[in-house]
């Protein structure tokens, strides 16, 4: 029964969401076509803002993984990952993944190819992926659109946000797959 309502909620979501957001803008007098249209030209305008910040992050990741720094700050880190109970094969994922979500998704791919998609660790990795951000991009990106100059505080609630998911998905996997 539980599935079955699931399963209709997700199939109707999207399509009453986008018919009742129109039906409510027009019941609130609200001309609808023409701020779509002015939100299309202001997402242009932030895009067209952010491809710097964007193309910047993408060549310091290209260069981070072609001198080889996330592997070797993967075998440093090694001893830290028996206490959190972490396969190794896990951590470049949670290093790439502050940084390039495109970078970390081919990490994910690569893990569940190697080790087949209901294995622990692609599960893990798959949970890990799905609950951490992109923090650096974001920072750079969004941030850097926006003007904000000082992102310390961001920066640091960002990657602590990212260490707990990836615990916590740590242990949730461990607990319900292994």
């Amino acid at each position: 029964m539980i599935q079955q309502i699931i399963h209709a909620i997700s199939v109707w979501a999207i399509p009453v969401f986008l018919i009742a957001v129109p039906l409510y803008g027009v019941a609130r007098r609200v001309k609808v076509y023409e701020s779509f249209i002015e939100g299309a030209k202001e997402g242009f305008q932030i895009g067209i803002r952010i491809i710097p910040y964007l193309v910047a992050i993408l060549v310091a990741v290209g260069m981070l993984r072609a001198a080889g720094a996330i592997d070797s700050l993967a075998r440093l880190l090694d001893p830290v990952l028996g206490f959190v109970g972490m396969p190794t094969e896990i951590l470049p994922l949670a290093i790439m993944r502050p940084l390039s979500g495109s970078g970390s998704l081919g990490l994910v791919t690569e893990l569940v190819n190697t080790h087949g998609p209901d294995s622990v660790i692609a599960r893990m990795a798959a949970t890990a992926y799905g609950s951490t951000e992109t923090t650096f991009y974001v920072l750079a990106v969004y941030f850097g659109a926006v003007g904000i100059k000082k992102a310390r505080h961001g920066v640091l609630t960002g990657l602590f946000a990212d260490i707990v998911s990836l615990i916590a998905s740590v242990f949730i996997c461990r607990l319900v797959f292994a």
